[in-house]
């Protein structure tokens, strides 16, 4: 319990470091306290059911297709870490969107998407919902918090670094899943 814990953790972690580089660009807005509350709360609620829906998914793709499933998961993860990581060493200009009302709704599905298909994946391997959705919306809100605080004191250098470890985490995690198959 405490092994899959600590991996759910981690995984959620890699997943939030989206939310927490986006969140430093966002935090140069100078947002009040109060929108970046509702900023934060609102992305952990799409890192709740964005991959509860891919779980689902997930489960029934198990079901149907056992050991083929397991090793479309795996390279999901891998696929999804080296983009995190690609789009991370693009040095392309982003136009930045306002995190209010439909803005908001972009930059939470935009940030939580990744989470739909890492879902799909831990849905194939089983694992226990509430823990992932609990894990997920808890360690994404406080990602966002966190980038959206430390937006307004730093630089954007963060951000891609950021990034970058995320995908360096999914990536890794990817590689373990497909190990057995190799």
């Amino acid at each position: 319990m405490i092994g899959e814990l600590v991996t759910l953790v981690l995984m959620a972690f890699a997943l939030g470091m989206d939310a927490f580089s986006v969140g430093l660009g966002m935090g140069m807005f100078k947002l009040r306290l109060r929108q970046i509350f509702k900023i934060g709360i609102t992305i952990g609620l799409f890192h709740v059911w964005m991959p509860l829906v891919g779980m689902l998914a997930g489960k029934f793709l198990s079901d149907k297709f056992g050991t083929f499933a397991s090793i479309v998961g795996g390279l999901l993860l891998m696929v999804l870490g080296v983009q995190m990581i690609w789009s991370s060493l693009r040095k392309s200009e982003e136009s930045v969107m306002t995190p209010v009302g439909f803005g908001l709704l972009i930059f939470a599905t935009s940030v939580s998407l990744d989470s739909f298909s890492l879902g799909l994946t831990l849905g194939i391997y089983g694992a226990k919902t509430i823990l992932v959705i609990i894990c997920f919306g808890v360690v994404a809100t406080i990602l966002t918090w966190a980038g959206l605080l430390l937006g307004r004191k730093a630089q954007g250098w963060i951000g891609s670094y950021s990034e970058a470890l995320g995908g360096s985490i999914l990536l890794a995690f990817g590689i373990k899943l497909l190990l057995p198959f190799l």
